[in-house]
């Protein structure tokens, strides 16, 4: 079978960050080995661009550590894709942001923990809203096209109109409201991080209304929570169909999180192989690529080439095999792992006073650590 034709790739330079979210979708455990170089790195791209892919978005942990970031995004530009930069934004200042514009860089979408200043730093474990806010004023400074994105739990969800506000504010031209999924540090942390069902429908509410009075201003996106779902979401378009990923030692991924989230699979490394063989011959590829991997009741289900049997990584790490229905489906046999999850965060009464949630240690992989809170 042709592969089709990949549309982005995903460039993960490093894991470094200065942050400490417990929502971080980077691994819990990260597996040893060097960052790619910037040599390997422009080899990654030119492969990319040789494929057909289109965009590239440089992320991490936070890309803006690494020293050779321009010249990756230059590297980009020149192969002729759109590139975006995805940063929490910290220590960008104009003259930065001005550079990156100068070697082709497109777009940047910032990341904000929330609208209120000591709630987001709370969040994020360090001092980084008003940096983020000098970071979006620098980047509209420059022209670059400015997103945002709020990664939205039970924390901050009931700050939505703020939080639009402050991209109305901010100028933003594109805002992505995307509640948690539960990969990596959120799904350890996903009991206090889930929102009540309450919550999820207010805030749709919010979100509705704001795309309707900004739809001349702001291309607003609400994600609901896969949990709350009746069916599965098309991952990424389906495993293998449009989306590459490099972490920052070269393993080559369908999704970001399936090195972590199928620990069973194995994942080839572009030191090893090109991206075009990786792409169109290797077995992690094409393992669930289509729909002739798929059990019942999948395999007769007439949404199979919509949503492609729902997400890998959560089949795999809600019932300990990837092959599985994701389990967020009425149909899946496992639906009643969802619904004990659903049913702890939204018992009759529940105490939203404080939280207590294992952080992100970033370069300290295995280190176990807590870190409570309450207001």
């Amino acid at each position: 079978m042709t592969p089709p034709r990949p549309y982005a790739l995903l460039a993960e330079l490093t894991y470094r960050c200065p942050l400490h979210c417990p929502y971080c979708s980077n691994p819990t455990q990260i597996r040893g080995g060097r960052e790619l170089t910037t040599d390997e790195w422009r080899r990654v791209i030119r492969e990319a661009a040789e494929l057909g892919v289109l965009q590239i978005g440089f992320s991490g942990g936070e890309p803006l550590l690494r020293r050779d970031l321009a010249d990756l995004i230059f590297s980009g530009h020149e192969a002729k894709l759109y590139t975006n930069l995805i940063t929490s934004g910290v220590h960008l200042d104009e003259k930065h942001a001005r550079e990156l514009r100068d070697v082709g860089l497109d777009s940047v979408q910032l990341s904000f923990q929330s609208d209120d200043v000591d709630l987001s730093d709370e969040i994020a474990g360090a001092r980084a809203h008003r940096q983020k806010l000098e970071a979006a004023a620098a980047i509209r400074a420059t022209g670059i096209s400015l997103s945002l994105n709020f990664v939205i739990h039970r924390r901050n969800i009931d700050r939505l109109p703020q939080m639009i506000a402050l991209a109305e504010a901010l100028g933003a031209g594109r805002v992505e409201l995307a509640n948690t999924q539960f990969y990596g540090w959120a799904f350890l942390n996903r009991a206090v991080l889930l929102p009540t069902r309450d919550q999820v429908a207010r805030a749709r509410d919010v979100a509705n209304a704001a795309k309707k009075r900004l739809a001349s201003k702001i291309d607003i996106f609400y994600v609901l929570p896969d949990y709350y779902e009746t069916r599965p979401k098309p991952c990424l378009n389906g495993w293998g169909q449009r989306y590459i990923t490099v972490n920052p030692i070269g393993d080559v991924l369908p999704c970001p999180t399936a090195l972590s989230a199928i620990p069973d699979m194995r994942f080839e490394n572009i030191r090893s192989q090109s991206l075009d063989w990786i792409w169109g011959k290797s077995e992690s590829f094409n393992r669930f690529r289509g729909t002739e991997w798929m059990p019942e009741p999948c395999r007769s289900c007439p949404e199979r080439e919509r949503d492609f049997g729902g997400c890998r990584c959560q089949a795999a790490l809600l019932t300990g095999d990837a092959t599985n229905t994701d389990p967020v489906c009425t149909l899946s046999a496992n639906r009643e792992r969802i619904d004990s999850v659903l049913q702890a965060v939204n018992p009759s009464t529940l105490d939203m006073g404080g939280w207590t949630y294992r952080i992100n240690p970033n370069e300290k992989p295995g280190d176990s650590r807590f870190l409570a809170s309450s207001r």
